[in-house]
């Protein structure tokens, strides 16, 4: 998944090179610990780990709503519901764009 992460610049490479470090073990700990008895009172919370950080985040709320009383079609939903939705999208950003650090 990794190999379609654009890198141009020699800086690009690089972190990348340190992204593909992230690997599933560093995510295992964190899915066996929600597993356990240990997380019963954990519940409705969006985790992230990146290799040796452990992240929580902001539950996504909804932005926009929209109707249609006749229900949706997946041609309705193409020609309405995205455009009107469309501006209301999340960024895509890349994580350097997030993270003034490598990964720890």
């Amino acid at each position: 998944m990794t190999q379609s992460i654009p890198a141009r610049t020699e800086e690009e490479r690089a972190r990348v090179a340190k992204i593909q470090q992230m690997t599933p073990d560093k995510n295992a700990p964190m899915a066996v610990f929600l597993a356990s008895d240990a997380a019963r009172d954990v519940t409705g919370q969006v985790f992230g780990t990146r290799m040796n950080e452990i992240y929580l985040f902001s539950s996504p709320r909804p932005v926009r709503s929209l109707h249609r009383a006749d229900g949706w079609t997946p041609e309705a939903i193409a020609e309405h519901a995205l455009p009107a939705l469309q501006s209301s999208f999340m960024p895509l950003d890349r994580s350097g764009d997030l993270f003034s650090w490598d990964p720890l």
